[in-house]
């Protein structure tokens, strides 16, 4: 059975439907792993600089609207040095995208740095930070939440997610006595951070595992992170069987790797703002994306101005387009490969943070 058939008419306009609510809800704000080559490549500086308000919609239930696209931290860490990432992330949050991706083990804490510097001169009361921490224990999630505090140089971050729900076993770990989560809800009821999610790529049976973990337990996630592609829609799809359960929940949609890390582009099938157009226009609240150039700054800015509810046909064709390459998820190699999941080749990350 075919991607849209599975999708079905009436999810496609429950879908389009969210989507539409996002749009109208938009407004100008108030203050306003992976293949870094075929990023690059795929970049197309864009000129002159549009000046349209970045759109925005609603994070979930929590009250708070977001930029439709947020800056990615793990690309990040990959600009030419400092002070260009410093160029990045302000220039993002002047031209109103204020959601600002990050993780506790990106580049060995230098992502991290890098924005918490950045964040200095009043630029920290632009920004949503959301940052990833990967213990599995109270203790050791309890020590990354405070490197990753002192790191970004804030007092409070507004959203922090369990990082690679990847194993069968991880809902079980991080709810168990003495989990993570305990360490994440004593956080917030000390004023450490805002809101508590959880992000994967691995296969959306293990998110559904998350979600009824949460719910036997009584706990409310405010967002769950997971890849929104045009590849996905055909394989193990984080979109068929996670989306409908999050808009259900009214939980706040984070869409990542849109770009299938940069493998989609190289294949040529589709460009770039095809692919964040394509995840902007489910009902996600943000659209993470890789940016570790000025180029695809732009690129990123360009795609959510431009960004509109995607019409049935035009997202038919598109599928179509893409339905061979999905086969096997051969580009989507962070559900197929061990290659992009970084705790596995350091399960110490999961029991105690390092210095």
């Amino acid at each position: 059975m075919s991607a849209p058939q599975l999708f079905g008419r009436r999810w496609f306009l429950e879908l389009a439907g969210v989507a539409a609510l996002g749009a109208c809800r938009r407004k100008s704000p108030a203050d306003q792993g992976p293949d870094a080559t075929a990023r690059k490549e795929g970049a197309t500086p864009l000129s002159p600089p549009s000046t349209a308000a970045v759109p925005r919609r609603m994070l979930g239930k929590t009250g708070v609207e977001v930029s439709i696209v947020g800056l990615g931290g793990y690309h990040l860490g990959l600009a030419t040095d400092e002070a260009e990432a410093t160029r990045l992330i302000r220039t993002a949050l002047d031209r109103g995208v204020d959601f600002m991706d990050n993780c506790w083990d990106y580049h060995d804490g230098k992502s991290e740095e890098w924005m918490g510097k950045a964040l200095a001169d009043g630029y920290r009361g632009k920004a949503f930070v959301m940052t990833k921490i990967d213990g599995r224990t109270k203790r050791a999630a309890a020590q990354q939440l405070e490197q990753s505090l002192r790191r970004l140089r804030t007092e409070t971050i507004d959203l922090v997610q369990i990082h690679e729900v990847i194993r069968d076993s991880d809902p079980a770990r991080c709810f168990a006595d003495g989990g993570a989560i305990e360490a994440l809800v004593d956080a917030r009821r000390a004023g450490k951070l805002r809101f508590i999610g959880f992000t994967g790529h691995k296969d959306p049976s293990i998110h559904l595992a998350m979600l009824e973990a949460a719910d036997a337990h009584g706990f409310a996630f405010d967002t769950v992170q997971m890849p929104l592609n045009v590849l996905d829609a055909h394989f193990r799809s984080f979109e068929q069987r996670v989306l409908p359960v999050l808009v259900r929940k009214g939980i706040g949609v984070l869409g990542m790797k849109p770009m299938a890390a940069g493998k989609l582009l190289a294949t040529k099938a589709v460009t770039a703002v095809e692919c964040l157009h394509y995840a902007m226009s489910l009902p996600t609240s943000v659209v993470i994306t890789g940016c570790e150039s000025m180029a695809t700054v732009e690129q990123a800015i360009e795609a959510a101005v431009t960004s509109k509810p995607m019409q049935p046909g035009e997202r038919s064709a598109l599928l179509e387009r893409t339905r061979e390459l999905a086969q096997g998820g051969r580009l989507e190699r962070f559900k197929t490969s061990q290659d992009f999941d970084g705790t596995t080749w350091h399960p110490e990350w999961l029991e105690a943070a390092s210095s």
